[in-house]
């Protein structure tokens, strides 16, 4: 290398290091600069405390007065001195140390002085570099470095009071992949509630546009809040387009971390109309659809959503279709805790009877047109008359015990306030709710929780479509970008044998036969007709009461929802096994019948 480049090399050197050593210089200094203009409020607050103290006890006889002197000591101690002036300090303090001390130091110490100089030297620069290196590489935008600025406690002090804002402070600014992220202190009355019903001053003293978000909590200690503008999203840049591979539910906004709802809990999702919650969803039905040990039933009376999974779920589409379905999904919950083995608290799904997710889209729709359907029933005397049935005893009853059975219920719904889109009895137990833009805090309150408007979990501010808030007890209010599965992309998914319980097997996972209960009346055990579960609890009731029982007290006598109760009595009074007495009343045929378990 000739001397030419050598020098050029060292000249290069020299300005990248000049360069790096004036943009820490500058940072430094604004860090200071911003500890100073946050801390400097507190050092006169200490000094009218002090005051105060002083006029109360101003002999000194009374801890008062000491306790305001050492606060005050500690507050001047935080303020931090102005760059320029701590490196003059430095600079003095280590030219008093050399006068002093260097004519006293042998040729020997003053090579490891040396040696140890270079070493802390390189060291400290080390640690400044790994300190200061900028990981994530944001740079502000536009729009963001106006922010910043107007975030700034100089700018924010002289228009806070103008903007109704007196009182309060900003703090350290930063900015990270959700957007800006600022502290403010709150004096005298101020609270973080309070501050958040003024968003609209801090948005004018901002300049801030009326369609950017904006979220303001409470700080991680007493006194101080927290205002986050999302300027940005940790999603962005995210292909959020659903493929096998990225099979979770969406991005999060904040973290930029993969969510996920794992199968096995009771999931309400909501939504105003437009807001995305079909297409939310699908990733879920996916999940809930795929593997040996899973099934999915979806209840979906708009005809709409169902039709595109009709080729690996099982489809209700009609009132009828409705009633049946629950009909046998009850049937099925109670046929396996009456056989869930002592001890075990779930039941182990297999492929021959699976986890099942029962979808119910829209909410609703299925309160209102599945809930008084005419079925026709015969009675004794051989003449038909006309009942209404419902499905919501056996889908509250599904919510309330389907856990233990694996069999969850999902329950979607644009109108969510109770008792209009959500039934009194299944809102309780839910485990997870999935919130998209809802159209009031009312709506978002009954979906996340009563204490969602203190806590952040503000539904009613979100963009339409795609973007939710998910509560199950461990997230935060961050926003998720959901996945988008594309129509055609469900079509084309394998088909799969939709779950019925017509094909449930006989024999348990435990390798027992079921217990089946048969009547002989002049016939062979073979031409004996078979009972499930539920007609064997409606029959074993009947047999073992004392006289004929009415039809409404055998819903008590089984646990059994009235649907499941009407069904097995048809099925016996059908097969001449039960017969109906002349005020109405359930009886077993007399004559030469004889049971026989």
């Amino acid at each position: 290398m000739s001397h030419g480049q050598v020098w050029r090399a060292h000249r290069q050197y020299a300005a990248t290091a000049a360069r790096w050593t004036a943009d820490h210089w500058r940072k430094e200094a604004e860090r200071r600069r911003a500890l100073r203009a946050e801390r400097k409020p507190l050092v006169r607050d200490a000094r009218r405390a002090l005051a105060t103290a002083r006029a109360i006890d101003p002999e000194g006889v009374t801890p008062l007065r000491h306790r305001a002197e050492r606060e005050l000591r500690t507050a001047k101690r935080r303020v931090p001195d102005p760059l320029w002036l701590f490196a003059t300090k430095t600079a003095a303090a280590l030219g008093v140390a050399g006068y002093v001390w260097l004519p006293h130091v042998s040729a020997r110490a003053w090579v490891w002085s040396a040696v140890a100089v270079v070493a802390a030297v390189t060291a400290l620069s080390v640690w400044i570099a790994v300190r200061e290196h900028d990981t994530t590489g944001l740079k502000p935008t536009a729009e963001e470095s106006a922010l910043l600025k107007r975030l700034q406690p100089q700018h924010w002090k002289e228009h806070a009071e103008q903007r109704g804002l007196a009182g309060t402070l900003t703090g350290r600014t930063k900015l990270t992949e959700a957007g800006i992220v600022c502290a403010v202190r709150l004096d005298g009355t101020w609270t973080a509630t309070k501050l958040r019903a003024a968003e609209d001053h801090i948005r004018a003293l901002l300049g801030a546009r009326t369609s950017l978000r904006m979220q303001i909590k409470a700080g991680k200690q007493g006194g101080w809040a927290e205002v986050i503008v999302r300027t940005r999203s940790a999603a962005d840049g995210d292909d959020l387009k659903w493929t096998p591979e990225r099979r979770s539910l969406g991005v999060d906004t904040v973290t930029g971390d993969a969510v996920t709802v794992p199968l096995g809990e009771r999931l309400l999702i909501a939504g105003r109309s437009g807001a995305g919650k079909s297409v939310a969803s699908r990733p879920l039905l996916y999940d809930a659809s795929e593997g040996a040990t899973n099934a999915l039933v979806i209840i979906d009376l708009k005809r709409v959503e169902g039709r595109l999974w009709d080729h690996r779920a099982r489809v209700a589409s009609t009132p009828r279709e409705v009633i049946d379905v629950t009909d046998e999904l009850e049937t099925e919950m109670l046929d396996r805790l009456s056989i869930l083995p002592k001890g075990q608290d779930t039941w182990t799904p297999t492929p021959d009877r699976p986890r099942i997710t029962v979808v119910v889209d829209e909410g609703a729709e299925v309160m209102t047109a599945a809930d008084k359907v005419p079925y026709e029933t015969e009675t004794s005397d051989g003449k038909t008359r006309t009942v209404n049935r419902s499905a919501l005893p056996a889908l509250e009853s599904i919510a309330r015990m389907g856990r233990a059975a694996c069999i969850d219920l999902w329950w979607m719904t644009q109108k969510p306030t109770i008792g209009d889109g959500i039934p009194k009895q299944i809102a309780p137990q839910v485990g997870v709710s999935i919130c998209l833009a809802v159209r009031t805090p009312a709506e978002a309150r009954v979906v996340l929780g009563e204490d969602a408007q203190a806590k952040g979990w503000n539904a009613d501010e979100l963009p339409v479509p795609g973007v939710a808030l998910i509560r199950d007890g461990k997230r935060k209010p961050d926003p998720v970008k959901v996945r988008y599965m594309d129509k055609a992309v469900v079509i084309a998914l394998p088909d799969r044998t939709p779950w019925s319980r017509s094909a449930a097997p006989t024999v348990e996972a435990a390798g027992t036969p079921t217990p089946t209960l048969t009547l002989v009346k002049d016939t062979t055990a073979e031409t004996a007709p078979a009972t499930d579960s539920a007609t064997d609890r409606v029959l074993k009731a009947i047999e073992t009461a004392d006289e004929p029982v009415r039809q409404k007290d055998l819903v008590t006598l089984t646990g059994l929802s009235k649907g499941a109760v009407s069904k097995a009595i048809k099925s016996l009074t059908t097969g001449g096994i039960v017969t109906r007495t002349l005020d109405g009343r359930l009886a077993l045929t007399r004559g030469d019948d004889s049971a026989a378990a």
